[in-house]
């Protein structure tokens, strides 16, 4: 069992001979994933990247070879398009690694998603993994393996961090790495209820980070859950009003600071680390 992406997942990426899809691509097939099964390009119908076929739109992919889950790899200026043309050819996820799309374009994207039923990680997402069975996401396959964490994150870089130390420890359920931006499709709040309800999850690292409320929201729900919840969130010394890297990273009020978020995660029963180190201990403990 895994949440959002498994053995059944059958990919395709949307942009695969732009550079990034080209090297995604080559990494998913180099590394014997089974889960990526077409790739699309308007106007590049009938090619092959790395052995998988082109289709000019994701109807074609979905006819020929049953695809179920986008990768868009597009630019962030095509992203919104590329998120309801997936929606429309019947898609039930699309991971959207593309940064930087325009927040309005990408809020009516979303919204037209959900109403054809289609979850959507991101925008600026690294996307979803569960080792052993399917990875949508840039990981190397080399830094995942099987086992009983569940991570949930808004930043990629620390997810990193964690996801090797997690590898080497107990390995990973599934890894959720949803983005930065002020309008992301899936919120860590939607994540957690998943993995409340997996069965090869038995602890959860929750990695937020300043600007937002996702993590307030999702601490009402931690305190109903019966498995442990690890969170950490980054950017104790960021200064106010000032973007730290992710479009929604900027503490504007008190609310929005790591300090009141892990008070409030602390209150609602999350073990709560004040450094990336101090995750890794209380992962230890509790394991």
């Amino acid at each position: 069992m895994s949440i959002l992406v498994g053995r059944d997942t059958r990919v395709v990426i949307q942009g695969i001979t732009g550079s990034i899809g080209q090297y995604i691509a080559g990494r998913m097939k180099n590394s014997g994933d089974a889960d990526l099964v077409a790739g699309v390009t308007p106007g590049k119908g009938g090619r092959e990247i790395e052995g998988v076929p082109v289709y000019d739109t994701v109807y074609e992919a979905v006819r020929e070879k049953a695809a179920n889950t986008g990768f868009i790899l597009v630019p962030p200026a095509f992203a919104a398009d590329a998120i309801i043309e997936a929606a429309d050819a019947g898609l039930s996820l699309a991971v959207v690694y593309s940064e930087g799309v325009p927040v309005h374009a990408a809020a009516k994207a979303i919204e037209y998603a959900s109403l054809r039923k289609m979850r959507v990680i991101g925008p600026n997402a690294a996307g979803v993994a569960s080792p052993g069975k399917a990875n949508v996401s840039e990981l190397s396959n080399d830094w995942l393996k099987p086992g009983s964490i569940g991570i949930v994150s808004k930043s990629g870089t620390l997810t990193y961090d964690v996801l090797k130390f997690s590898s080497g420890y107990r390995g990973v359920s599934t890894i959720a790495c949803l983005g930065g931006d002020q309008i992301p499709g899936t919120r860590i709040a939607d994540v957690l209820p998943m993995f409340e309800n997996d069965a090869e999850t038995k602890l959860i690292i929750m990695l937020g980070e300043i600007g937002g409320t996702d993590e307030i929201t999702a601490a009402r729900l931690i305190k109903g859950m019966t498995k442990p919840v690890v969170s950490y969130i980054c950017g104790l010394c960021a200064p106010k009003e000032k973007p730290m890297g992710h479009a929604g990273a900027i503490q504007s009020s008190y609310s929005d600071t790591a300090e009141a978020k892990t008070e409030v995660l602390c209150a609602n029963g999350a073990k709560t680390a004040k450094t990336r180190n101090e995750i890794f201990r209380i992962v230890s403990e509790l394991l």
